[in-house]
């Protein structure tokens, strides 16, 4: 470091005349950056209050100045006003990493007096501070420290008590221009490393003999083509007893000549992480328990050191794609010999030789950086399992040839020579246990090289040493923070703004305008309101007389009535404001049809236009009066039988009747009676998408967004529809878009993810996914304590209730009766092995009523009167990878007396709630209704491959109903075999079987599983295609009544028009004409176009003998086009045996 330094003091001294163009690039000169030391405050001497002190200012190895003698005295800040300079040269990129990771350290040092006869000034070092650069290095200009100085060992300052002022010291760093330009703000990037803890160590590592060091290094990008290694050097072996503080501060990678507590960055702590949201490994229900006794019952290596690490644009750009290309980056671990002392180093030179670089216990962890190329990431921090260090894995999980183990070593062992002041101790008579140690060390590092070597020939590599970090299951804690997210996040609002881009929003209602067209409407509606008050009040003036007198009305009377109304208007005060109400109407005609707002200087030309004025507002009156005023009430509209959620039914149940015809017209009636409402949009969407008119789905979709722009649903299908016309980047825009719009759904999550599986970002699926499975995982856990809150008011009532009438029961037998044991529910002992020895127990096993099988994963959720025993306790799960349970403990037992071995027992741990279903199967559901065949075909099939899903029941049942909407039966009828292998019994699997038997004619069959699926006391999730199918199989099996009893069935959960038109086919094959006809009639009512119920009414009508009647329901069937040829047969044969119906006899 310091020939660098001297590299640029020669190159800032060389004269420019004598520099060529060729020689020195185009660069910025040089930057002084200035430590000014303004003043230091509650100082302590040797000798009292009053001391004369230095400041000297170094930096890493290099001196910068030292201040002149300052007198401090107590109570008063000593001003020191002293500025040293370092110059920051631009020609080494590696510069500005250098000032970001380096402190500036400034040491307090007392000058004695002097005695008598003495030559020399003597001085005591008091304490030190560090200046952190890194505001500089971020592109401030200025900042001002206010620091503590901390006393170094022996120093006068140790005696200060806590509670006193802490002596302090204020500086201010500064540049004259910013260290970093436009673009390098912009585009480059600041990396902080940090190293906390080595957990788990090999067992052979113990506290006693020889000790050793360790270090960790990563490689860091430090241009587009060049990669340094970063080395820790300063690791220390620490026993379990020696416990980390709460607030762990970091130290300085490269702390130059601080000492004591000067080693540690000021303001900078190791963040107190939950488990769950860490980034790393080691996060399963078993690793827990394994982290909780390695961090709290053995060794440890503990570094708690930071180093930043300054990255330009080219190598910000090469890290983000060296992630791309392989996500993990290794972080190696090893073991070094302590360094030799400062004293005798000329004797112990040729150990030094031989121990430098050779390390020992080398070993790896494989760090997964995909996270920080999640949008807006930009920090990781984890415990990261550490492997045994050979080339085959480096090049295997890496892609890299070899690591940086040998190279670091050096770095490590001179940054450990550097560092050493003094000889480390030896312990007495451990010479030759440290040299046979030496020689199994060598022989270590040998097996490793020889193993390195023999890759080369297809031989398995082993190292010994390393293979103990597996076995111990040692890991490493480390964090990895950037300024900026390698990938930025598209803000909401930008999101927005782009969604409105692709779809404008459509206003709720349309525009105002104030042009002259809108100024007579607004005329029109002022005269109408006008001449509204005015009937009221003729009314209420001689109504009641009008109502009496039945005679001719002569002129003169209307004339007297005339006469009496304006008198009555002028009196009250009404005239004067109806004229005041038109008066702003007539205003706006004024200005916007006759242009006319300043004042009239001619009189005769106000007079013309008045006159002219008055004629068209009289005319404008006369069309107002006839819009508004009619001499007969007009009959109102009757509102329509059929609501929105009916009209949905109707279209959904032709839709399943493959008549997509008359489902078009149910979604469009939907629409034209609302067309500001979003789902009716929405749910036309999907019928089109369903029967493949992707334009018209698109433009539905469309319509919804623009109605209502944070619509969830209408964005994920509109991203669909963009997938599939391959417009990818408007998809990510509405997937996003749709994540913003609610970031807690697990949907919207899930679908993102699906999204960037099509278009093969594996990093940016794994990110969505993650975070998809972390709400379905938090949704689990509330809906658990919701059950768990539930149980516990249940038990305290009960509870409530046996105390009660235990205390009725004592009063009753004066209070002689032994104390009996209320029959309260409590949770059984935790342990499997031992029988529950308190009456208090529940009777059961509770590890029998936790049993689960897989194709039960939606019961998973205990419900109280399933398992008593777990009433008021927990719910069973098997997870071992989510959030733990601890945070839910509800002390159950309170108050319960325990025998004593159950009582020292530890506390039972909080099982983790498990989710219900997988997020894909959430997701698989909603896609098959909303009929996204592409997406559920990719859904299922990472359903089919999560730990949470499988080849379950649920995942062939949606297979099946995948394939049905396909038209693919064969592939459906297989997948439902599959299905009732895991549950026989499920209504699902035998509703969607008897669908497929019916599409594909097999009747017998298909009216079996039907069958089937009634009888059951559950009911499958759609029940109305089932009865209507059945009982359509009953009517070509002529078993009218069953088919009766069936359609009857569909009418009470739901009637439409089909379930009453079979109702009526039914009835009148069985002779009952009058429910007949009642039946057609409700058809006829839900929908008058269907030219069957017309047909078999006129079939009614001839047997009951009503030929007017049956003539027009004839005459209406064949209007609408009756196209059964049997029942047009039937009716004419019909007709022929009456001899009316038809009117062309």
């Amino acid at each position: 470091m310091e020939e660098r330094w001297r590299r640029y003091v020669s190159i800032f001294r060389t004269p420019v005349d004598k520099m060529t163009e060729v020689d020195v690039p185009q660069t910025r000169p040089p930057e002084p950056l200035s430590i000014h030391i303004v003043k230091a405050s509650n100082l302590k001497g040797t000798k009292g209050d009053n001391v004369q002190i230095t400041v000297k200012v170094e930096f890493g190895e290099k001196v910068l100045g030292e201040s002149p003698k300052v007198d401090c005295v107590p109570d008063t800040p000593a001003e020191i006003d002293y500025t040293a300079t370092l110059n920051c040269s631009f020609e080494d990129p590696l510069v500005l990493d250098e000032i970001s990771y380096k402190p500036v350290v400034l040491t307090v040092t007392e000058v004695l007096p002097k005695e008598k006869k003495q030559k020399e000034e003597k001085t005591a070092q008091l304490g030190q501070c560090t200046v952190d650069l890194l505001p500089l290095v971020k592109g401030a200009t200025k900042h001002h420290y206010n620091l503590v100085i901390n006393p170094l060992p022996g120093s006068p300052l140790e005696t200060i008590p806590p509670e006193g002022p802490k002596p302090e010291m204020e500086v201010v760093i500064s540049v004259q221009e910013s260290l970093l330009e436009g673009t390098q703000i912009d585009q480059g990037n600041l990396m902080t490393l940090t190293i906390e803890s080595l957990y788990s160590p090999p067992e052979s590592w113990t506290m006693t003999g020889s000790q050793y060091a360790y270090a960790a290094a990563l490689p860091i990008p430090m241009s587009a083509d060049k990669e340094t290694p970063v080395v820790f050097a300063n690791g220390a072996l620490k026993p379990s007893i020696d416990k980390e503080p709460p607030n762990r501060q970091k130290k300085w990678a490269v702390p130059g000549s601080a000492q004591g507590n000067s080693i540690y960055i000021p303001e900078s702590f190791l963040p107190p992480d939950n488990i769950d949201d860490e980034d790393g490994e080691f996060k399963s229900k078993d690793d827990r328990e394994h982290r909780h006794t390695a961090e709290t019952e053995k060794l440890r290596v503990s570094w708690n050191t930071e180093r930043r690490c300054y990255l330009d644009s080219l190598a910000t750009k090469s890290f983000q794609d060296k992630i791309a290309k392989c996500r993990y980056w290794p972080v190696e671990v090893m073991r070094l010999p302590q360094p030799a002392a400062a004293k005798g180093k000329k004797s112990q030179n040729a150990n030094t030789v031989d121990d430098e670089g050779s390390i020992s216990y080398h070993g790896v962890a494989f760090v997964n950086l995909a996270p920080l190329l999640y949008p807006g990431v930009k920090r990781i921090r984890g415990a990261y399992k550490v492997h045994a260090y050979t080339d085959h894995a480096m090049h295997e999980k890496t892609k890299r040839k070899t690591g940086f183990g040998e190279e670091a070593g050096k770095i490590a062992f001179n940054i450990l020579n550097r560092n050493s002041a003094s000889p480390f101790p030896k312990k007495a008579g451990k010479e030759g246990g440290e040299k046979k140690e030496k020689e199994v060390k060598k022989g270590a590092s040998q097996t490793i090289k020889s193993d390195t070597g023999s890759e080369m020939e297809g031989q398995p590599p082993v190292n010994v040493e390393g293979q103990q970090y597996v076995d111990a299951k040692a890991y490493v804690m480390l964090e990895i923070s950037l300024t900026r997210p390698l990938i930025p996040k598209r803000p909401p609002e930008e999101l927005a703004r782009r969604v409105a881009e692709y779809i404008p929003p459509r206003p709720l209602f349309p525009k105002r305008t104030d042009g002259a067209q809108r100024a007579v409407e607004d005329f029109h509606n002022q005269v109408g309101s006008v001449a509204n008050l005015i009937l009221d009040e003729f009314r209420d003036q001689f109504g009641d007389l009008l109502k009496v007198d039945d005679e001719p009305q002569t002129v003169e009377a209307m004339e007297s009535r005339r006469q009496k109304l304006i008198y009555e208007l002028n009196s009250s005060g009404k005239y004067f404001a109806f004229k005041e109400q038109l008066k702003y109407a007539v205003v706006k005609i004024v200005r916007e049809k006759y242009l006319k707002t300043s004042a009239f200087e001619d009189r005769q030309e106000l007079q013309t236009f008045l006159s002219e004025l008055y004629v068209y507002l009289i005319d404008q009156m006369h069309v107002a009066l006839g819009k508004f005023l009619a001499l007969e009430d007009q009959a109102p509209i009757p509102k329509p039988l059929t609501d929105s959620a009916q009209l949905k039914h109707f279209a959904r149940e032709a839709e399943v009747n493959g008549n997509y015809e008359l489902a078009t017209k149910y979604y469009q009636e939907r629409i034209a009676r609302n067309r500001n409402d979003p789902s009716h949009w929405f749910d036309y969407g999907t019928f089109c998408l369903y029967i493949n008119d992707i334009t018209k789905a698109e433009e539905c979709f469309k319509e919804c967004i623009a109605i209502d722009q944070k619509h969830l649903q209408g964005l994920l299908l509109y991203g669909v529809v963009c997938t599939l016309s391959e417009r990818n980047e408007a998809a990510e825009t509405f997937f996003e878009a749709a994540t913003c719009v609610d970031p807690k759904s697990i949907l919207a999550w899930t679908m993102l993810g699906l999204f960037y599986d099509a278009v093969n970002n594996e990093i940016g699926a794994e990110m969505a996914y993650l975070e998809a499975n972390k709400l379905n995982q938090a949704a689990a856990v509330a809906e658990a304590k919701a059950l768990r809150d539930d149980d516990m008011t249940k038990e305290r009532l009960a509870r409530g209730e046996h105390e009660s009438e235990d205390k009725e029961v004592d009063h009753d037998q004066g209070g002689l009766a032994p104390p009996s044991v209320p029959d309260i529910k409590q949770p059984s002992p935790p342990s499997s092995d031992k029988p529950p020895t308190s009456a208090r127990s529940g009777k059961g096993s509770v590890s029998d009523t936790r049993r689960m099988s897989a194709s039960k994963r939606s019961d998973i959720h205990l419900r109280p009167e399933q398992s008593p025993q777990l009433q008021g306790s927990k719910i069973k799960t098997e997870s071992s990878t989510s959030r733990p349970g601890s945070h839910y403990k509800m002390g159950s037992q309170r108050g319960t007396p325990q025998p004593a071995e159950e009582t020292e027992e530890p506390p039972i741990r909080e099982p983790t709630p498990v989710p219900r279903c997988s997020i894909y199967m959430q997701t698989i559901e909603w896609l098959i209704e909303v009929k996204a065949v592409p997406f559920t075909e990719r859904a299922l099939a990472h359903e089919l491959l999560s730990p949470m899903g499988g080849p379950t029941s649920g995942y062939h049942i949606n297979y099946a109903r995948l394939k049905l909407q396909k038209k693919e039966y064969k592939e459906a009828e297989n997948s439902l075999d599959e299905a009732l292998q895991f549950d026989y019994q499920n209504p699902d699997a035998w509703a969607l079987m008897g669908h497929v038997k019916y599409m594909t004619n097999d009747v017998e069959a298909s009216r079996d599983c039907y069958e089937r699926t009634i009888s059951f006391t559950s009911d499958a999730a759609e029940m109305h295609s089932i009865y209507l199918r059945l009982a359509s199989i009953y009517l070509q099996e002529e078993k009218f009544s069953n088919a009766k009893n069936t359609f009857l069935m569909a009418c009470k959960r739901s009637p439409s028009c089909v379930s009453w038109l079979g109702v009526g086919i039914a009835c009148y094959r069985l002779g009952e004409l009058a429910e007949s006809e009642d039946a057609l009639s409700e058809a006829n009512i839900l929908n008058n176009t269907d030219p069957e119920v017309w047909g078999y009414l006129s079939l009614v009508c001839l047997k009951t003998g009503r030929q007017l009647e049956a003539e027009q329901a004839y005459k209406y069937a064949l209007k609408l086009n009756l196209s059964d040829y049997d029942l047009l047969t039937e009716i004419q044969h019909v007709q022929q045996d009456v001899g009316f119906g038809n009117p062309e006899f």
